[in-house]
């Protein structure tokens, strides 16, 4: 691989990934309402997500969208309805809790918290957009070039890498403030009505980008 347009993607990936998205807003959102534990797994089911992407765009998901543009269509559609699915749960779990603050509130399963991660991610069209336009930007050929293949996983490790640390930075700071103030009840509830809030714009966002 070219050594520059490696050392160029890295810079622009670092770039890319600290500018506020679909995924670190989940993250966000679980670290607020959940903690730091809730945030770091959250991360982790974003960056599998991520590799399934990566492995997919390495063997062949461009040939398919190609193909059936419909294909996304129904991921885009697939998603929005997810997200929506998660605003509602999260804003319905917050009207049920009680009003005693000396009783603890049953932590979210973390199972649950990265399987609705994987999903989220896997359901976001923008990242399958981006492995397809921004990605290939950087592969070299030639006779002395790996191949394709072979390029596109370690670009996307590089991404995923790229990602988990920023992914997990934002867990870290968002899950430290929240467990301060999460047996509060009254201030926990406005975090996940928060929380939900964000669902519900992620899900608004899928549906407005398909459209411009």
């Amino acid at each position: 691989m070219n050594h520059g347009l490696l050392i160029a993607f890295v810079v622009a990936v670092a770039l890319i990934s600290v500018v506020p998205g679909p995924d670190m807003m989940f993250v966000l959102a679980h670290a607020v309402s959940g903690g730091r534990r809730s945030g770091f797994v959250a991360a982790a089911g974003m960056s599998t997500g991520l590799t399934v992407h990566t492995v997919a765009a390495a063997f062949g998901l461009g040939a398919l969208i190609r193909t059936a543009p419909l294909v996304l269509e129904g991921i885009r559609i697939a998603g929005a309805v997810f997200l929506v699915y998660l605003a509602v749960m999260t804003w319905r779990a917050s009207r049920g809790r009680g009003g005693s603050v000396s009783t603890p509130n049953k932590p979210r399963s973390q199972p649950r918290v990265y399987a609705m991660a994987v999903l989220t991610n896997l359901a976001n069209p923008k990242v399958i957009l981006f492995y397809l336009a921004f990605m290939p930007q950087f592969l070299t050929t030639g006779a002395h070039s790996w191949p394709a293949t072979a390029q596109f996983l370690v670009l996307g490790a590089i991404f995923i890498a790229i990602g988990i640390v920023v992914d997990s930075s934002v867990a870290l700071l968002a899950g430290t403030f929240s467990e301060r103030v999460l047996r509060r009840q009254a201030f926990r509830r406005w975090l996940e009505r928060a929380s939900a809030t964000i669902f519900g714009a992620l899900a608004v966002r899928l549906v407005l980008d398909a459209t411009q």
